[in-house]
């Protein structure tokens, strides 16, 4: 992404944000949020609403062996179907 981008107006940054956000770049570190109190406020917005989403639905590591569960489970509807 350009850095140059002090200059940005402020609909022209949040149309970039998605792609900052989703390259893992500190968007707080972007230099239009440095000089924007508006697009800060946004910002600071977005990852309050980031972290309450986190916290309505936390992270669950699946079963060590669900890939040979879903594995085993196609191989067997696969030589069911065939088998008829």
């Amino acid at each position: 992404m350009n850095h140059d981008t002090a200059k940005l107006n402020c609909e022209a940054f949040q149309a970039q944000l998605p792609e900052l956000i989703g390259s893992g770049e500190n968007a707080a570190a972007h230099p239009h949020v440095q000089d924007c109190e508006l697009c800060r406020a946004l910002l600071a917005d977005l990852e309050t609403i980031a972290e309450a989403a986190r916290l309505l639905f936390p992270s669950v590591e699946p079963p060590a062996d669900l890939w040979a569960q879903i594995e085993s489970k196609i191989r067997s509807e696969e030589a069911s179907a065939h088998a008829n």
